[in-house]
């Protein structure tokens, strides 16, 4: 006995089935694997990143307490660990740009980190008046996320007191499409401060001395 033909609303149903079962698994075959998962675990970084970001934004809100706190000190505390110990702006800027390079190098266990630009930054001379003089470097890093939160609070949470402000952190688009795991792209600002000699005043005294 044959099997009768399936009708037209039958084969309707059948066919709009094998639609979706296809397209089920184009889906998963060209879409999901390839571009859906990718941003997924990118998107679950970024959350990582936007709540490690917020970390270090309430560091640095902190600033102006230990702004004060130096600007509190006298000068007869010029041998205080708060301040860098150069008395050259232009060596302390080649010594906080040596800092950095070493809390990098002490951090590489936990991911890469590398250091892709240092430049010193030129800051206004400061008062004749004024106890300490600050100074600045920008800095640029490649870091995964590990190492570059330990190098962070290393520079912040040691002595002399250094300060990072404009920090940006983002993952370049193209490398996150290609690597999951992309390092970020860090820039910051990291400055400290120097103490002003004040044996230029008694120099200039005694030389008018007859």
């Amino acid at each position: 006995m044959k099997l009768d033909a399936m009708k037209p609303r039958e084969s309707r149903i059948a066919a709009m089935l094998l639609l979706a079962v296809v397209l089920v698994i184009a889906y998963f075959a060209l879409l999901h694997w390839w571009f859906v998962s990718p941003l997924l675990s990118i998107h679950n970084e970024m959350d990582d990143l936007r709540d490690t970001h917020a970390r270090y934004a309430a560091a640095i809100a902190e600033k102006p307490q230990l702004q004060q706190r130096i600007a509190a000190m006298g000068a007869g505390q010029a041998a205080s660990h708060a301040f860098l110990p150069e008395d050259d702006p232009n060596a302390a800027a080649a010594g906080l740009m040596q800092r950095v390079v070493d809390a990098v190098g002490a951090h590489l266990q936990g991911g890469a980190c590398d250091v892709t630009q240092k430049m010193p930054v030129t800051n206004p001379p400061a008062a004749p008046d004024e106890p300490y003089r600050k100074v600045a470097v920008s800095i640029s890093l490649r870091c995964d996320v590990q190492p570059l939160a330990e190098t962070l609070h290393d520079l912040e949470q040691g002595t002399p007191y250094l300060f990072v402000d404009d920090l940006s952190i983002y993952r370049n688009p193209v490398a996150a499409m290609q690597q999951a795991s992309a390092p970020l792209e860090v820039q910051f600002t990291l400055s400290g401060y120097v103490h002003q000699p004040r044996a230029a005043t008694g120099d200039q005294t005694q030389g008018g001395a007859p």
